[in-house]
């Protein structure tokens, strides 16, 4: 295993597994299960599989690309959602929050390493980044259509619900990630 650095360039390698694990985030985002304005999806699962298998810096670019992806309208959000309107929706801060999410995984893995709890810290931070981020977006576009509305109200619609699979999908992931990342190094 050799020690990647910062500013050190991706190799084809890297980019393989990079775009490997971007379709698999796609691909968890069309295991929908509709839930009003915020649906069931692999998503997140998705995230901390690939920064939990790829590394920080490998598993950020991944949910980048992901992103990117879905911007420029490709259909690679849930519902098989892509394009703009989508990540300025109800949804797009939990969408854009994926990549704050991984970013905070990659913190987590620069201070704390990869162990274990180290990782499981890293992913339950990463999910609350994205739930926050998620959240106040949800109450400002909510606030501009209809009027304001509580945190408590948009907690309780848009994570309370999502916290147990969540934590599920961030088990599995730690399984995967124990499993496979020393196949993706």
């Amino acid at each position: 295993m050799t020690h990647r650095t910062a500013g050190a360039r991706l190799t084809v390698r890297d980019m393989t597994y990079i775009a490997v694990f971007a379709a698999v985030i796609a691909v968890c985002a069309w295991i929908t299960i509709p839930a009003g304005d915020v649906p069931f999806t692999l998503q997140t699962f998705g995230v901390f599989a690939a920064v939990g298998v790829l590394g920080g810096r490998r598993g950020t670019i991944a949910v980048l690309l992901y992103l990117m992806l879905g911007a420029v309208g490709l259909p690679v959000f849930s519902g098989f959602g892509g394009g703009l309107g989508v990540l300025m929706g109800v949804t797009g801060g939990y969408i854009a929050g994926f990549l704050l999410s991984a970013l905070v995984m990659w913190a987590a893995e620069l201070l704390w390493g990869r162990s274990a709890p180290a990782l499981a810290a890293g992913m339950v931070l990463g999910l609350l980044a994205c739930y926050a981020m998620g959240t106040a977006w949800y109450m400002v576009l909510y606030a501009v259509a209809t009027g304001p509305v509580g945190a408590l109200a948009v907690l309780a619609k848009c994570v309370v619900p999502f916290v147990v699979p969540d934590l599920c999908k961030i088990a599995l992931a730690l399984l995967l990630t124990r499993r496979v990342a020393r196949f993706a190094r």
